[in-house]
């Protein structure tokens, strides 16, 4: 399997995550230092607190999203490592999706989860666990929403994209994947494969080839672009 990531953009995205945590925790020391040092500003120690504070929780939350490893990327990577060189699997492009793979048979959008914990989907719903820990945390990590629903909207997306491109009837499918260990998952009836990351090989199907080599070739650069291009 080739893989095609746009590291320029997962650089930026943990420099600002740095950047925020860094500026924060200053300027929660300086909510503290002001008021002894300044004491005409002391009526300032509250706003920075909560400016710090809130900026602070947004590095965290990119930290948490784009640089603590594993990443969602070499998870996937690990998971699908024994597809052939017909499969390319591309990471962070310029799409509502993070995760696209293009095979010989159709474009699959791998929506991914990184969260951990027991999740339920029943009768079109989805329902979380609470944990105290999670509860904890919930402000500085991401939120479960839909995936099934944004992995429809991407393919959606997707379709408008290739009508314009002119490429026509290209079957487009989608997986929801759960990238951490520590997840449980009850689903039932769900319109598109929820899986954890480890099941994820036996849903890509590459026995068929359904894709002409020119409409391959026009999937691959497009892709391509969208990755590279940042």
């Amino acid at each position: 399997m080739k893989t095609i990531i746009d590291h320029q953009k997962i650089r930026r995205r943990a420099r600002l995550s740095n950047l925020m945590s860094i500026g924060g925790l200053i300027t929660l020391l300086a909510s503290v230092l002001v008021p002894l040092f300044v004491q005409r500003l002391a009526n300032l120690s509250f706003l920075l607190m909560v400016v710090g504070l809130g900026v602070s929780m947004v590095g965290i939350y990119y930290a948490n999203r784009w640089v603590r490893q594993p990443r969602p990327e070499d998870k996937l990577d690990k998971s699908l490592k024994s597809l052939n060189d017909s499969c390319h699997l591309y990471h962070y492009p310029s799409l509502p999706c993070d995760h696209v793979l293009l095979s010989p048979s159709a474009v699959v959008i791998l929506e991914t989860v990184g969260l951990g914990g027991a999740f339920k989907y029943h009768n079109g719903k989805w329902k979380e666990s609470m944990t105290i820990g999670r509860a904890l945390r919930y402000i500085v990590e991401e939120h479960l929403g839909n995936p099934i629903r944004t992995a429809r909207e991407t393919e959606g997306y997707l379709k408008k994209q290739f009508e314009k491109l002119e490429l026509l009837e290209v079957p487009i499918k989608s997986v929801v994947v759960f990238t951490n260990p520590a997840v449980q998952l009850d689903i039932d009836s769900a319109s598109i494969p929820v899986v954890k990351v480890e099941k994820l090989r036996k849903h890509i199907q590459t026995d068929t080839l359904r894709l002409e080599a020119d409409v391959y070739t026009k999937l691959d650069d497009y892709f391509t672009n969208l990755t590279s291009k940042s």
